[in-house]
């Protein structure tokens, strides 16, 4: 039975990927192309060693088979959330545990993660992407983002290739009309705080420069600031994730203000010094 994994049929995600970032075919002369050992069909020959990811990714595909496990079969892709929450907090925790075996086996599960969506994509109408689809398009992606590597553009430093990130993105994906676009309103309120003060400070309404309004030393003297915060907050019958989310969401609101009338004069957004009693 041919496995639609490895359909050699052109789907929707590399096809998508492929008419958002143009990338000369010089530039991807040194990305490493599919060994002349494989099939058509992206499945090892029969004289070759399947690898280890190959390995799993038929593993996947027999356990969601009809002759496979009845409760792999009848996942979803929302039904499978909570476990790619799961496993990638659990990943998370691995990694700044330090644990290499750990790490290892935490970075299995997110794969296992990605290939079971995979696969699920590929028997479902309307998707009809399978893993290589996803692959081409991420190798798409990078190669477009970094034509400083791919192509003929100068960038020395990390700061450099951050500074030309965004011009990157917009012109990948030139639909996007704000700086808020692509962020994950989903995120833990304070990964969102960080990340929506960032594009505050991108349009000027946040000064980048400007004096801290609390001077810190460490993250190890942060983090007791923001737990005593929480539990101020808890000891008063108060949700300081809900708060903060409210905060964030108000300066959301200025952002797009600001950017709908062309203006992006520095001011303080409300969140730069620190609440003052009433």
């Amino acid at each position: 039975m041919t496995n639609p994994l490895f359909s050699a049929a052109p789907a929707s995600g590399a096809a998508a990927a492929s008419a958002a970032v143009s990338v000369p075919t010089a530039e991807l002369a040194s990305v490493p192309a599919e060994p002349a050992s494989s099939t058509s069909a992206g499945l090892p020959s029969a004289t070759s060693t399947p690898s280890a990811l190959d390995t799993l990714i038929e593993t996947v595909a027999k356990l969601r088979a009809p002759d496979g496990c009845p409760w792999d079969a009848d996942q979803t892709h929302d039904s499978l959330v909570k476990y790619l929450t799961e496993e990638t907090h659990e990943l998370i925790e691995a990694i700044e545990s330090g644990s290499r075996d750990e790490m290892l086996e935490e970075l299995g599960d997110v794969l296992y993660q990605v290939l079971f969506h995979a696969d699920i994509a590929a028997h479902t109408s309307g998707e009809d992407f399978d893993i290589q689809d996803v692959a081409a398009a991420m190798t798409q992606k990078m190669v477009g983002r970094h034509p400083h590597v791919f192509g003929d553009l100068t960038l020395d430093t990390a700061d450099d290739v951050v500074a030309a990130w965004d011009d990157f993105k917009a012109q990948e994906k030139p639909h996007r009309t704000s700086v808020l676009d692509g962020i994950p309103q989903g995120m833990p309120a304070l990964a969102l705080a960080d990340k929506v003060l960032g594009r505050a400070e991108k349009i000027g309404l946040i000064e980048v420069d400007a004096e801290p309004s609390m001077v810190l030393g460490s993250e190890d003297e942060l983090g007791p600031l923001l737990l005593a915060i929480v539990a101020a907050a808890r000891a008063q019958g108060l949700d300081a994730e809900r708060a903060l989310r409210g905060a964030v969401r108000d300066l959301q609101e200025e952002i797009r203000a600001t950017e709908a009338e062309s203006a992006a004069d520095p001011f303080d957004a409300g969140v730069i010094g620190t609440p003052t009693s009433p």
